[in-house]
């Protein structure tokens, strides 16, 4: 199986921009609701400051080079659901996004990029447990 293929990364650009905020905030995590503020932009947390639960999921544990723990990105099951069948990139643009994201203040914003999976990484991914998140789960 490979390894490499995987529901969601980052961009340089958004791995940047999490060290400076690692710097500032400690740990970090991201949650994706498609709901309000900023409709589906992911939003960025000092870990622990959101509180996820049962009708949430994690999608990935990100590495972020010099970094030393994993971010983790969480996202409603709901949407997951609606979305599973996509490749999110994480990426930052210039704008002022919502003011609950810790890079508000920093003049950017981070946002999602998708595309579809392909059958082989569909085929991968839904043969994976953690790949494949259930409501609530955590990594083991």
């Amino acid at each position: 199986m490979n390894e490499s293929v995987s529901r969601i990364a980052l961009t340089p650009a958004a791995a940047r921009l999490l060290r400076q905020l690692r710097a500032k905030h400690g740990p970090l995590m991201f949650h994706q609701s498609g709901g309000c503020c900023d409709g589906s932009s992911p939003m960025c947390y000092p870990r622990g400051e959101f509180r996820t639960g049962g009708s949430d999921v994690l999608l990935a544990e990100l590495t972020v080079e010099e970094v030393e723990e994993p971010v983790g990105f969480w996202m409603s099951a709901e949407q997951f659901e609606r979305w599973r069948h996509t490749h999110l990139t994480v990426d930052v643009v210039p704008g002022r996004g919502s003011g609950f994201s810790l890079e508000a203040p920093e003049g950017v914003r981070f946002l999602i990029r998708s595309r579809l999976l392909t059958d082989e990484e569909a085929r991968l991914l839904d043969g994976r447990g953690r790949e494949a998140p259930v409501p609530g789960s955590r990594p083991s």
